[in-house]
């Protein structure tokens, strides 16, 4: 990381980002360069500011590519290898003018080649290479050991070995990208430049303090984490609570379109097309060229203004003017050297540190924020689901701090003494909350279920039907025992499960989502009962249509119908018996035509078959008769069917009209 751009403000939320500021100087057009992880590179490409605060400007922002770094060294124009780098060097820009200093003098030329010679050195001889320049019209050779200064004239070359050695530098930190700042301007300025990065969570964990006597304390800290390449030194730090919106977004890898693939269409060669001349073409299209407006000079003109305007609220951000968002609001109490900052920001809400802090590269750190006395007092709190047998010491704690709390764990002593542990919900200013921090073997609690159905309080008769309707009433007993020596202020959670408390039921104190709270004063020593009555409807359905003498004679007894309404429930009983008696005789005739049916089949086989003869002749005419006899019952039958029928559709629709138009209504 640049070490003249060095963070000064770093603001930490509650789902997984963080805020960073820098602030720096630069000389001129001084390039700054701030190096990143990899997998942040989209945050920075997302949420990236960068501000000349002195009347400078920002000509451009770049950043390493994605490229591997293989690919990127096969562009560059230069190669340096591991060993012989010199001379490697050397042997790839031939032609490159260089400035060597050798000796005391300086010589400038075009670099020709680089060769190796045999140079004795006593009885044997070593292997040195020499570099050939031609100076002028002349070539000359220096060994490449004498030369201490080697200067390159051309910008190209210097170019090419800059971006191959940063490229090379930038791969030793395999996860790292670097960004860098172009600035422009004169004399020294000052350069703001912000962002939001992936960050870890910031955590709180509280401390409580009871006294007998006093107000209980109340003393928190955050817990906050570097886990950058970056020390955070007497750096600015703020802590938002709340859930912004955020996401991310695939900034760096480059984007590509398909394009369509579009042929080239090859044709015979073509003759010249000579257009035919057009009426008064010439004169429109003069007319549409001096009807064209120029363009207005206005806006470049006013971009002197606007330049200066930006300049003006550049300087602006980041300093006193800051404020243009909520006011902060210092906190009147003060505690152990412990002074917070907050601001309400929409939703969110947060917490400034007073002081700098300095938190070291992967480092955590415990920041105070909190110390102050809130309004509270020792509660017991009774929930079977939780424990069956014994309620939970608890904090009856209301927010008075004037903060919002964030959520955390929080550790309980009592004159002095650890006594238990809990968790904290978030807390907005003024809420209050019971804090179970231990189990309370002093005081027992036994339970007792009892279900039954209370009487009826509603009958009503109507479209057929008698609904009457009652109360399922269910009570439960706690029998709580103090076996302590000191008066305790008792909470009972009961479950609302849909069902209403009966009327005679004193209010609870509370009343949650999930529960009633009944809240009991036990002295020391003492058995208290607490019986929750609680009912929800029921009923009950009866068809009118269906019901029998006695089911009149129940009805009357339990008072569901008047006399009046029996009467006409006996009026019903008796047209359904006559309904039923006309179907029995239908059935009966029915049945008697079936028989007649089948004995006519029998006499005409039985006719056919007889011979010839006198005594045939008889008996022939003796089944005859028979079945003339038949065929006359079977005629007054038909004749009865019909008018039995007509009786019990008459009689079925009086039964319908009597059932549908009985209608009454009594309460209990």
């Amino acid at each position: 990381m640049a070490t003249n751009l060095p963070i000064r403000r770093v603001v930490l939320y509650k789902h997984g980002v963080g805020y960073f500021e820098r602030r720096g100087g630069v000389t001129g057009s001084d390039t700054l360069h701030l190096d990143f992880k990899a997998r942040d590179m989209n945050d920075v490409l997302k949420s990236l500011t960068v501000l000349d605060l002195s009347g400078g400007s920002v000509s451009a922002v770049s950043y390493d590519s994605t490229k591997p770094l293989e690919q990127l060294l096969s562009e560059a124009t230069i190669r340096i290898p591991e060993d012989g780098s010199l001379t490697a060097l050397l042997g790839q820009i031939k032609g490159a003018r260089v400035r060597a200093r050798v000796g005391g003098g300086q010589v400038e030329g075009a670099i020709i080649g680089l060769e190796s010679l045999a140079v004795a050195a006593g009885e044997t001889s070593v292997v040195r290479p020499f570099l050939t320049l031609l100076v002028g019209g002349s070539l000359r050779t220096f060994d490449v050991l004498d030369i201490a200064e080697l200067e390159f004239l051309d910008e190209a070359v210097r170019k090419d070995l800059e971006f191959y050695l940063a490229t090379v530098l930038s791969s030793y930190k395999k996860d790292s990208k670097r960004m860098s700042i172009l600035t422009s301007g004169e004399g020294e300025r000052e350069v703001f430049v912000s962002y939001v990065l992936e960050a870890p969570v910031w955590k709180t964990s509280y401390r409580i303090l009871l006294d007998e006597g006093e107000s209980p304390l109340l003393q928190g800290w955050a817990l906050v984490d570097n886990t950058g390449d970056e020390d955070w030194v007497d750096v600015s730090l703020a802590l938002v609570a709340g859930l912004p919106v955020s996401f991310v977004h695939d900034l760096y890898n480059p984007r590509y379109m398909r394009r369509p693939v579009v042929e080239v269409r090859t044709e015979a060669a073509a003759a010249p097309v000579i257009p035919e001349e057009s009426f008064g073409g010439s004169m429109d299209m003069m007319e549409s060229e001096a009807a064209m407006p120029m363009a207005s000079a206005g806006p470049a003109a006013a971009a002197p203004e606007r330049s200066k305007k930006m300049r003006k609220e550049a300087s602006l951000v980041g300093g006193a003017a800051r404020g243009g968002g909520p006011r902060l609001r210092e906190v009147m109490e003060q505690s152990n050297q412990v002074t917070t900052l907050t601001k309400d920001v929409g939703d969110l809400f947060e917490y400034g540190v007073d002081r700098p802090v300095t938190v070291h590269r992967n480092q955590s750190a415990l920041v105070p924020i909190l110390h102050k006395p809130f309004e509270g007092r020792r509660v017991l709190l009774y929930n079977r689901t939780t424990r069956e047998k014994n309620p939970m010491a608890c904090i009856e704690l209301k927010n008075t701090t004037g903060l919002t709390l964030e959520g955390g764990p929080v550790t309980v002593t009592e004159d002095e003494r650890y006594v238990g542990e809990a968790m904290l919900d978030t807390m907005k200013p003024l809420d209050t909350r019971f804090v179970p921090y231990a189990v309370e073997l002093g005081c027992v609690v036994s339970v007792e279920d009892n279900t039954e159905d209370g009487p009826v309080f509603r009958a009503v008769v109507s479209r057929g039907s008698l609904v009457v309707e009652y109360f399922h009433v269910r009570r439960t007993k706690y029998l709580v025992r103090n076996k302590g020596k000191r008066a305790q202020v008792l909470y009972v959670e009961h479950p609302r499960t849909g069902w209403e408390l009966e009327k005679d039921m004193p209010a609870p104190a509370e009343t949650t989502d999930g529960f009633w709270r009944f809240k009991r004063e036990l002295a020391p020593g003492s058995q208290d009962e607490l019986v929750v009555s609680e009912r929800t409807r029921g009923h009950r359905q009866y068809s009118v249509s269906s019901a029998g003498p006695d089911d009149v004679a129940f009805f009357l007894s339990q008072r569901y119908v008047d006399a009046k309404m029996a009467d006409a429930l006996r009026e019903v009983i008796a047209i359904r018996e006559r309904v039923a008696a006309l179907t029995r005789d239908e059935q009966q005739l029915t049945a008697e035509r079936a028989q007649l049916f089948k004995d006519q089949e029998r006499i005409r086989a039985n006719i056919e078959s007889l011979k010839s003869g006198v005594s045939q002749r008889e008996l022939a005419e003796r089944f005859v008769a028979k079945l003339n006899e038949q065929e006359d019952r079977l005629e007054a039958i038909t004749r009865d069917l019909e008018r039995l029928a007509k009786e019990r559709q008459v009689a079925q629709e009086e039964l319908n009209r009597r059932v549908q138009s009985l209608s009454s209504e009594a309460a209990f």
